[in-house]
């Protein structure tokens, strides 16, 4: 029992300081400390240790002796992650479009439809999420757990450059449209046109944070 709750916790932390760093909240440079997160957080410093371990590995921060600094995502980075998803994405999705349930593209229909209304409202933090939820969707419906771990990690790695990019409502009302697309392919089962259009989905995307540079 004492070690489920241990995990939980690290989970938490970790979860907690992904997110901070991939949104900004911890920007390149910037030093964070086990102490300071203990307290900032009101956990022991073993969760804490646990999760900077796990965020080392993910290669977010880098130990210091005072302390670990934030590397974060570089440009770079993101890029090449874009570059990834256009190799494999769109094989998870032709997958996806084989395999889902219709309970499942019940599910997706939501996802795309409260993008569009998000999208006529301009709110580019439900935009994210239920963009999000969306692509989760088409990896957890891959049949492949492996693909779905990639790429969701991948996914989230972007997270802040994919806010800033539905903050311009040209791309956001792009992005749904496209979204729209792929998820009629799914729905006819049709696993190549799905692929296609996810493929070309992502490289928009990638054209779009480009331009942002």
């Amino acid at each position: 029992m004492t070690q489920v709750k241990f995990t939980s916790r690290a989970d938490a932390v970790f979860d907690r300081l992904e997110n901070e760093i991939l949104t900004g909240v911890y920007k390149k440079g910037d030093v964070i400390t086990e102490s300071e997160i203990s307290t900032k957080l009101s956990v022991s410093r073993t969760p804490v240790r646990e999760a900077m371990r796990r965020l080392e590995q993910e290669d977010l921060i880098k130990e210091m002796p005072k302390g670990h600094v934030v590397v974060g995502i570089s440009q770079e980075d993101i890029l090449d992650i874009y570059d990834i998803r256009i190799k494999i994405e769109g094989d998870v999705c032709r997958r996806c479009a084989e395999n889902v349930t219709e309970e499942e593209l019940s599910k997706m229909r939501e996802a795309v439809e409260l993008q569009e209304f998000y999208t006529l409202k301009n709110h580019a933090d439900k935009l994210k999420g239920t963009d999000s939820v969306f692509h989760e969707l088409i990896y957890a419906n891959s049949g492949s757990e492996i693909y779905q771990s990639i790429l969701s990690t991948l996914h989230r790695k972007v997270q802040l450059c994919r806010k800033t990019s539905f903050s311009g409502s040209d791309r956001a009302k792009q992005a749904v449209k496209e979204h729209r697309e792929i998820l009629t392919a799914i729905e006819n089962r049709d696993g190549e046109k799905a692929k296609m259009l996810m493929e070309l989905h992502i490289a928009n995307a990638k054209n779009n944070i480009e331009k942002l540079k």
